[in-house]
């Protein structure tokens, strides 16, 4: 009888024997090969294809690929995303016809009568302000989308507020402000972007999110090659290093450099920008500074009113003012919180000091971030900033106080980063610095992140935050007497280049995402938004000092809140 799969030979007389050395020497030479493959699985344990890159059901964006989320992830980014949706624009024709484009000099905005007898206004008071907009032929335009910001102030007194402004999807806008000091106060509206530019920075997100491109240098011994990586990278046909974070799952790739491996990569830098290229005909003229990208609008009639005291029988509090929602105002130049704490000023150095004595506090976060503790290390002489030889534009810095038992650290966010060439080893994502913090009171976390996401999808921004908010919720959890504070965005100067890569568009979607990812958690948010588009001085990327040292008061404020506030 002959057994299956053996066969007789002349050194093979006993069957049973033949067949199990043959099963040996098969399982031998197996396990030989699996060894093979596991090698090279470790030496290419990055690479992919992008041919093969779908093995899971990811979530599709143009040529991005994201990992999929969770069903709780999933309905929350789907929820986010159904509240920040921004109006439908218009579909821009070729050549596109700029004079039936949103056109702030034919635009205009009108205050609205008191709504009190006697058409006065007292403080306490709601203004509303009603915005009509025209294009360049000056007809009125019949739909919304248009991005407005507007501000109360009054430079002589060193006040002013935010409005919130209204879209009623008709070519119409409200503005709405609380009347919150005596005396004049000047209306001012800003067209930030015509809804066509919204259009164009829609599709851009959406076809062009490597506008912005990465690079990285690969090197063994005398070989060395760099290629470009990024979020979204096309598809070539060539391998990928998968570089995605193992624990956070924050997604990042290269090209494969051919004759080097994903592991020998040695840095990360900021490569080519694109983001002129990527325009269609004419559709420059829709970013143009002075004549349609912020720009302001005029009054028909006044832009200013008076603002009497405050009524008899009216509550002194005003917490309780109103439905405009903002977060703050300046008077006197001196931020004044309106969500039930009182901002103290940290004007010397010994109060600052006396603060932050036996503290920790670690910051983490984009340029602005970084801002925060340039001005804390500039402010502190007897603070000692230690030489950790790091770049200077990423960090990691350290500034330690022996004296008063006081650290501080900074550490930039993870990729995407636009950033000069720093080392691969120095990246780290917020969420596992974190996720490695024991916490506790005397421990303070503050994070800002937005600056660098502008070009991307905004569902890669809201996993970013769903990652660090795992992290900020762990924290709290295990050490619920650690601090942590929130950075929001903030509107900024904008030239054609710069709107295209980090338009304030951009930066108010981050900011609404921002907010309602940490909304309900015990963290405290320094609304940077507010405190810039309030203030007279421009809006800059990095605000001005008068502006971060209000921000350094609320983060103080949070660390040592006035007893009974």
């Amino acid at each position: 009888m002959e057994v299956k799969g053996c066969i007789r030979h002349k050194f093979c007389k006993n069957l049973p024997k033949c067949c199990f050395l043959f099963l040996v020497v098969f399982v031998f030479i197996a396990i030989l090969g699996y060894l093979d493959l596991l090698k090279l699985k470790y030496e290419e344990i990055s690479t992919i294809n992008l041919q093969g890159a779908t093995t899971d059901p990811q979530k599709h964006h143009g040529f991005c690929t994201f990992q999929p989320l969770s069903s709780t992830d999933a309905l929350e980014e789907r929820l986010i995303l159904d509240s920040i949706a921004w109006p439908e624009t218009p579909l821009l024709p070729a050549p596109l016809p700029l004079k039936q484009t949103s056109d702030p000099a034919h635009s205009t905005f009108t205050i609205l009568p008191g709504k009190r007898e006697g058409g006065q206004w007292h403080v306490g008071d709601q203004l509303e302000v009603m915005i009509k907009i025209y294009d360049f032929q000056g007809q009125a335009k019949k739909s919304g989308g248009d991005v407005l910001i507007a501000r109360l102030h009054n430079k002589t007194l060193g006040a002013g507020v935010a409005g919130k402004v209204v879209d009623h999807l008709n070519g119409s806008y409200s503005a709405v402000f609380s009347l919150l000091w005596e005396g004049s106060a000047q209306v001012e509206v800003t067209l930030v972007h015509p809804s066509e530019a919204v259009t164009v920075l829609r599709r851009l997100n959406k076809e062009e999110p490597d506008r912005v491109s990465f690079k990285s240098l690969f090197r063994s011994g005398s070989i060395s090659q760099t290629t470009i990586c990024n979020v979204c990278l096309r598809e070539t046909g060539q391998p990928l290093c998968n570089f995605t974070d193992l624990r956070t799952g924050e997604p990042w790739f290269c090209y494969k450099p051919e004759e080097l491996s994903c592991d020998d990569r040695i840095n990360h830098v900021k490569g080519d920008t694109k983001e002129l290229q990527t325009l269609k005909a004419t559709e420059d003229k829709l970013f143009q500074r002075g004549v349609n990208m912020k720009v302001f609008i005029k009054a028909s009639g006044p832009a200013n009113v008076a603002v009497l005291p405050q009524r008899k029988g009216q509550p002194e509090d005003k917490e309780s003012i109103g439905k405009s929602g903002v977060s703050g105002y300046y008077y006197q130049g001196v931020w004044r919180a309106l969500g039930g704490i009182k901002v103290r000023q940290f004007n010397t150095t010994s109060a600052v000091n006396q603060c932050l004595k036996g503290k920790i506090v670690h910051l983490y976060g984009d340029s602005t971030i970084r801002q925060w503790f340039e001005y804390l290390d500039a402010f502190l002489p007897d603070a000692k900033e230690f030489n950790l030889y790091s770049m200077r534009q990423a960090g990691p810095f350290m500034l330690l106080d022996k004296a008063n038992k006081f650290l501080a650290t900074y550490r930039c966010h993870g990729l995407p980063l636009r950033s000069y060439t720093m080392s691969s080893s120095a990246l780290h994502y917020i969420a596992n610095e974190i996720d490695g913090l024991t916490g506790g009171d005397n421990t303070v976390i503050v994070f800002g992140v937005w600056a660098h996401f502008g070009t991307f999808p905004v569902e890669l921004y809201i996993r970013r935050l769903q990652s660090i908010r795992r992290a900020v919720v762990h924290l709290l959890n295990r050490s619920p007497g650690t601090l942590v504070v929130i950075r929001t965005p903030n509107p900024k100067t904008l030239t054609l280049s710069s709107a295209l890569i980090n338009s304030d568009w951009y930066s108010l979607q981050e900011d609404k995402v921002l907010r309602a990812m940490f909304k309900g958690l015990n963290v405290h948010l320094v609304d940077a938004w507010e405190m810039t588009l309030a203030h007279h001085l421009p809006h800059l990327l990095h605000p001005q000092p008068p502006i971060i040292k209000n921000m350094i008061d609320v983060l103080l404020t949070y660390v040592c809140p006035q007893k009974g506030s």
